[in-house]
């Protein structure tokens, strides 16, 4: 009995010696057995780059090879240490130098023909009377209209070097023919103050979009005219903004806190800490703030609001924060790419580093948490937040705060969560009513042009049933459909946010923001609680 089993066993472990060695054989047969002379490198990566170029069997584009490796290695330590291509270096960071050099346009590209939206004020373009739904069909002697140009491509044309010319042809809604205009190129600001006005008599309002180079000297020159035209208490609405330089963000906080007071330290490995704090006096030291955040204020922006949270001074008002804790340094390479590499975490005045998690996800996960708070309910109830009880500080007058997952306002605002506004929000998310404005302006320019302020504008134009009834054929038509009950809440809700759209149409943000304000419900609420302090 036990001689059978033996043998069974050992046919059993000729069986598997057998197909070990056959599968062996497949994988080995066409290895080549000449042994080649190993290769000095600094690293593993360039050993194998060398074999790769040496001996790989059809010709190779190295640089790709390269920048793809770069690029998963980025990706491997965090979610913000990223690679930049050469191509892409100026349209990455132009938004946060103050300026960049071009014809001086806002475009879009709408049924594949570039179209303006706006000349910037005292810019070559409208200097030499380019206008506000132009179509650009030629640039030099390109034909752009047609052939399915992209944003990259716009820009390659149109941007280039401060005194350098470029001819363009345009068509013109009701001119025979096509335009031609010569530019000279010039230095085009991009600005951090999206508008700076007041609200009422006495509340300032200055909307911040990014955080660049030239941000808090705008910030303090729109600050500075407020103050004179009688502002005693100011709104910082830092909704969007998804950050900059830390040191724009530093010099904001110092505006609102006494000298001395701690903005914010960063820490790294290879960082010690360094220790940012008001250098001087603030401008508005002794005012009043709220300051307006919500899931994509990151970053800098996350500074400020930290730095006024830890320190006491002002309410933060809106929805959690995006939770961006980590500082980023940009490299530049030899072929004039960048790596931007995580080099410390930022902390706020308390001790918390707001980074949210982030390990072990894919980085779609990660930048799109946001969508995850929408569906959990956080957007719609402040008890489905989930708040790291174990990263508890508190600020000197004793309110608790959380660290590792953005900053929690002070007073909280939900969005509204009503299945009768589901039919106009999908209206506006699939850009209908964006599309409706921008065609309602580009055929109705003349008419509106009668309007020289976005106070007449806003006083003596209304949306017509005609122009609602339009819109809502252009929502059928993309398949979006509503019952009678969607679309009274819709004619209301376009009464506002439609005009705003032509508003910004014909006066940029500064029309658009005083015309929305009536359905802001984060706006609201900080002016509410400005008017009653001890809320």
């Amino acid at each position: 009995m036990n001689n059978g089993n033996s043998s069974r066993t050992f046919l059993v472990m000729v069986a598997v010696g057998l197909f070990i060695g056959v599968f062996v054989s497949l994988i080995t047969e066409n290895i080549m057995l000449k042994r080649t002379p190993r290769v000095v490198a600094a690293s593993k990566y360039d050993e194998v780059m060398h074999y790769i170029n040496k001996m790989y069997v059809d010709t190779v584009n190295t640089s790709k090879l390269e920048e793809e490796a770069i690029v998963a290695m980025l990706e491997e330590l965090d979610p913000h240490s990223v690679y930049i291509s050469k191509e892409e270096f100026d349209a990455v960071n132009d938004p946060l130098l103050g300026s960049f050099e071009g014809i001086g346009v806002q475009y879009r590209i709408v049924e594949d023909t570039i179209t303006i939206v706006n000349t910037i004020k005292g810019g070559p373009s409208e200097k030499v009377g380019i206008m506000a739904g132009d179509r650009i069909v030629y640039v030099d002697d390109s034909l752009v209209a047609g052939v399915k140009i992209k944003n990259e491509g716009v820009m390659r044309l149109l941007k280039g070097p401060k005194g350098t010319k470029v001819k363009v042809k345009n068509y013109r809604r009701g001119v025979e023919g096509l335009m031609e205009f010569t530019i000279t190129r010039d230095v085009i600001p991009t600005y951090s103050v999206d508008i700076a006005y007041l609200l009422d008599d006495a509340t300032g309002y200055i909307k911040l979009s990014k955080f660049s180079a030239t941000t808090h000297r705008e910030f303090v020159d729109a600050a500075k005219k407020l103050k004179k035209q009688g502002m005693t208490q100011m709104v910082l609405d830092l909704r969007g903004n998804g950050g900059g330089y830390l040191g724009e963000a530093v010099d904001i906080a110092d505006e609102f806190l006494p000298k001395g007071s701690l903005v914010v330290f960063t820490e790294g490995r290879y960082r010690p800490k360094s220790e940012y704090k008001a250098r001087k006096k603030g401008l508005l030291e002794d005012m009043p703030v709220a300051v307006l955040i919500d899931d994509e204020s990151a970053s800098a922006s996350e500074i400020v609001a930290g730095a006024l949270q830890d320190n006491d001074r002002g309410t933060i008002v809106g929805r959690r924060s995006f939770g961006k804790g980590l500082v980023q340094e940009q490299i530049m390479l030899s072929d004039n790419s960048a790596i931007r590499v995580t080099v410390a975490r930022y902390y706020t005045p308390t001790g918390r580093c707001i980074q949210k998690p982030f390990t072990g996800g894919k980085l779609e996960d990660y930048l799109y948490e946001s969508l995850d708070r929408y569906t959990n309910g956080e957007l719609f109830s402040e008890d489905s937040i989930h708040l790291d009880t174990t990263l508890k500080y508190v600020t000197p007058k004793g309110k608790v705060v959380y660290g590792g997952g953005g900053i929690m306002p002070d007073v909280y605002v939900p969005l509204v969560n009503d299945s009768t506004e589901y039919y106009f929000n999908r209206i506006v998310n699939l850009g209908i009513l964006y599309q409706y404005a921008f065609d309602y302006c580009d055929s109705h320019r003349s008419a509106l042009n009668r309007y020289k302020t976005v106070d007449d504008f806003d006083r003596s134009f209304h949306v017509t049933d005609a122009m609602f009834n339009e819109l809502v054929k252009e929502a059928e038509k993309k398949g979006v459909k509503g019952n009678d009950t969607e679309k009274e809440v819709a004619r209301r809700d376009a009464d506002i946010l439609l005009k705003a759209y032509i508003a910004r149409n014909l006066f940029d943000d500064e029309g658009f923001y005083p015309v929305y304000r009536p359905m802001d419900d984060v706006l609201q609420k900080a002016l509410e609680i400005l008017s009653h302090p001890t809320h």
